[in-house]
């Protein structure tokens, strides 16, 4: 412990005793003291806050952002290291729990902060974790108030009204009864009720804490100008950083471009955007654009973007370097990008079913972004008025200055076709109206009565199986009515699984339900329709040449469809047809006739629907639910196509992202949702070939989702450092095999297309690179030999990849180059070597290309 007349610049590690401290005065006396040392000063509302943890209670902490609700938190954490105790930091995305371990780490330490989502699940036995809401919420229903959770901190928690997501943010209220919890959010509402429900559940008062004051004020404004202008006049005015808030990405991608073309930043500020930048790789086929864009000082963040490129804004925009950001609403979940202006392009936006106007919580939540705290002494929130309403003022000025017939003949533009439109009035309603009430989002899925199954199997805990899931209804935030409907959910899925044999009776006095045992332990059913997939499998030949793909086509059909991606598809088929008539002269109307009927691709489609129907009559809870068939990933693995050709083919630059995240899904559904008895050698390559895939363009997501959906139970902290888990991908040899026979190809895909620069990018990173040069010269004796290297199916055969163990975690890897001549006397020599970590990219460290 440093004392704290010396302790003005020491991090907050160094307040922590070295035994254990519990009386709550001393904890909350060491806490304020750094924080005065710090420098800072806390506001009312924090000091209300950290007294009312001190003692125990729960606390609601509803304050504007920048109001300090991170420094509560810390608070929270600190008291836990004190006490020898675990805490949780839970956020809604991965990108915002990454930045809060790191903030963490900082202050409390690296070796006392891990995090369970993303990067292979860093420090996992740390004394403060940081992960998203649905892992809290897994470890919640498996293991109950035996999870080692005595303290949570549920940051951006009014997603606990989020449709889809709602549920992981009740979750851990209604398991974890012994927790403290701080729930944390600039736009929470009335929230009443669910105070009402955590003081009853677990015994402690529930203090809320509320504020509107905001340490940077913001100042108001309606736009009637043009965009452009806009966002001139506010550079002008020393307004920037501006976020130009846009609800599409097409949107956003178009404008950032076109600011490319306006004085956004002077020389020396664009050079300072390329020093910062430095040897970043933009080497995908948006990065091209994306370059051109940054080094404008201009940047563009949406969902649609690879991760790595929304991490480089992200980061350019808290070193001050970007003048405008040109995004969607991503900025409002609390990713820290500092913003003096956030300008609305709009006020309304598709809520996913029809466009409507933005809810005074979505409106606040991206709003309160405006204003930099320590920066600004005023933020900024700018509301442009409808485009075709600007244009008709400018259209009516200039009529009437004209005066007669001009001004008589004036045609006004119309508005665009389902516009919901709004005015002044509206936008000042936005500014005052509260924030509207959080609604209860509890839902039964198979997903969670297969958690509640397995926590009974795993660890003979009380409240198991089918009555830890009724025991969570009954314990919901919905009224009588709602639970009794979630209680007949709960018996016709129970009844569904039970017709499938996931479930069986296990002989035991009493008799009890548990999950199949011969199940992968990781197994899930966390989509809507994985029941229908585990099912429709049986209607395919075990034996089949295709059953790879054929069950690839039941996968993409049970997901949600991108549809941008989709559209491209349909688009590229079109054009295809096209061309091909107007070759063969086809008369115009039989073109257009033609034309009509084609759609995207549909693999398996006859079949999907068909046995869909008969799943439907056996489960009548898919009545409103409905299969989606489609083929992207399946027309890439058909092709063995890599990411950047299927980009170029369809053109899907502005949605690189999109794609990323599909392909990580459909793997993630592969892995996790289809039974292990039935993955072939065929299967197992699939799955590898989409891992490299999604890997080799961004490696970030394949992370998330190998700790999202199965974290595992944590282990309670100890001061012993946990011992290490063992490597995810040794522990099915199968598996870890057709991963390197699918690097392999890959590597071999990209070498026979002359993509020396994609096969750098498939080797592993050593201290002897294989730089794209160095592959392209060992290769020159080949092609004095043959034209060319084939990468058909029989260049993918299991006789061209030789794998052997040479010792534990280590692996000689040789693989075959088939010439054109059929000699095939060149191979590449390569070694997989996980002796002292396993990367989080290819496995494949290259030696020699031979002959």
């Amino acid at each position: 412990m440093v004392p704290p007349d010396s302790a003005a610049t020491r991090p907050l590690r160094d307040w922590i005793p070295d035994g254990v401290l519990r009386d709550p005065e001393a904890i909350l006396d060491r806490f304020l003291k750094w924080v005065e040392a710090s420098g800072l000063e806390p506001y009312a509302a924090q000091e209300e806050a950290l007294l009312e943890l001190m003692t125990g209670n729960h606390v609601v902490l509803s304050t504007p952002t920048g109001s300090g609700k991170s420094l509560v938190a810390l608070g929270l954490h600190f008291k836990a290291l004190c006490e020898g105790r675990r805490s949780f930091y839970t956020a809604p995305i991965k990108a915002l729990a990454s930045e809060k371990f790191f903030a963490l780490c900082d202050e409390l330490g690296a070796d006392s902060v891990g995090m369970l989502t993303g990067d292979a699940s860093i420090n996992w036995g740390a004394p403060v974790i940081c992960c998203t809401a649905e892992v809290l919420a897994n470890m919640a229903v498996r293991q109950g108030a035996r999870a080692d959770a005595p303290l949570v901190v549920m940051d951006e928690f009014h997603y606990y009204g989020d449709p889809d997501r709602g549920a992981a943010w009740q979750i851990p209220l209604l398991a974890l009864h012994e927790t403290q919890f701080l729930l944390m959010s600039a736009t929470l509402g009335n929230t009443a009720a669910i105070e009402e429900r955590i003081a009853a559940r677990t015994g402690r008062g529930v203090a809320h804490v509320h504020s509107d004051e905001r340490p940077v004020p913001l100042d108001f404004e309606y736009a009637e100008t043009p965009l452009h202008e806009t966002i001139e006049r506010l550079l002008e005015q020393q307004k920037a950083p501006i976020y130009v808030v846009c609800f599409t990405q097409r949107a956003a991608a178009e404008q950032a471009q076109a600011l490319t073309s306006a004085k956004v930043s002077t020389r020396e500020e664009r050079q300072a955007v390329a020093a910062a930048i430095g040897g970043f790789r933009f080497d995908s086929p948006y990065g091209k654009d994306i370059s051109r864009i940054l080094r404008h000082g201009i940047g563009l963040h949406h969902a649609g973007l690879l991760p790595k490129y929304r991490l480089l804004v992200e980061q350019l925009a808290q070193q001050g370097l970007l003048k405008v950001i040109c995004g969607t609403d991503t900025l409002g979940v609390g990713v820290n990008v500092p913003i003096r202006t956030v300008l609305f392009t709009q006020l309304s936006k598709f809520d996913g079913s029809k466009q409507a106007l933005l809810t005074a919580r979505d409106f606040k939540q991206i709003a309160g972004r405006a204003g930099r705290r320590g920066f600004d002494d005023l933020g900024s929130v700018v509301c442009q008025a409808p485009e075709h309403v600007i244009d008709n003022a400018r259209l009516a000025s200039k009529a009437a200055a004209a005066g007669g017939a001009k001004q008589r003949k004036l045609v006004k533009r119309k508005p665009p076709r389902h516009f919901v439109g709004w005015n002044r009035e509206t936008f000042e309603q936005l500014v005052e109206r509260p924030t509207e009430p959080l609604e209860s989002r509890f839902a039964v899925t198979h997903g969670l009565l297969i958690d509640c199954l397995q926590r009974g199997q795993e660890e003979d805990l009380p409240a198991s199986g089918y009555g830890a899931l009724l025991e969570l209804i009954s314990l919901s935030h919905g009224d009588a009515k709602s639970k009794r409907r979630l209680r007949r959910e709960a018996a016709v899925l129970f009844r569904s699984l039970r017709s499938t044999e996931i479930l069986a009776v296990e002989r035991a006095r009493p008799p009890r339900v548990v999950v199949d045992t011969e199940l992968q332990r990781d197994f899930s059913l966390h989509h809507s329709l994985s029941l229908y997939l585990v099912e429709a499998i049986a209607a395919f030949d075990p034996q089949s040449e295709t059953l790879a793909l054929d069950v690839l086509s039941l996968v993409e059909a049970i997901l949600e469809d991108p549809r941008a991606i989709l559209y491209q598809q349909e688009r590229r088929a079109k054009d295809d047809l096209m061309a091909r008539l107007k070759a063969e002269r086809v008369p115009y109307d039989e073109r257009m006739n033609e034309l009509e009927k084609v759609s995207w691709p549909k693999p398996n489609e006859t079949l999907v629907r068909a046995t869909f129907e008969l799943f439907r009559e056996r489960h009548p809870w898919v009545q409103d639910d409905d299969i989606r068939p489609k083929g992207i990933a399946s027309e890439m693995a058909e092709h063995y196509a890599s990411f950047e050709d299927f980009v170029k083919r369809n053109q899907l630059a502005r949605m690189e992202g999109l794609l990323l995240r599909y392909l990580s899904q459909v793997w993630n559904t592969l892995v996790h949702n289809v039974p292990s008895a039935v993955m072939t050698d065929e299967l197992h390559e699939l799955v590898s070939y989409l891992r490299a895939t999604v890997t080799q363009v961004d490696s970030s997501l394949v992370s998330e989702w190998e700790s999202l959906v199965s974290p595992g139970p944590a282990p309670s902290h100890t001061p012993e450092a946990p011992q290490p888990r063992p490597p995810e991908i040794l522990r099915d040899e199968r598996a870890f095999r057709a991963r390197v026979r699918a690097e392999c190809h890959r590597l071999v895909r990209a070498i026979a297309s002359r993509a020396y620069e994609q096969a750098a990018h498939a080797l592993r990173e050593t201290d002897d690179p294989w730089t794209p040069e160095r592959i392209e010269h060992a290769l020159a004796p080949f092609y004095a030999q043959y034209e060319r290297i084939v990468f058909e199916p029989r260049a993918r055969a299991a006789d061209k990849t030789w794998i052997v163990q040479r010792e534990p975690r280590l692996w000689e890897v040789h693989q075959t180059l088939v010439d054109d001549q059929d000699d095939d006397l060149w191979s590449l020599q390569m070694e997989v070597d996980l002796r002292t970590e396993v990367p989080d990219g290819p496995l494949l460290t290259l030696h020699q290309i031979s002959g």
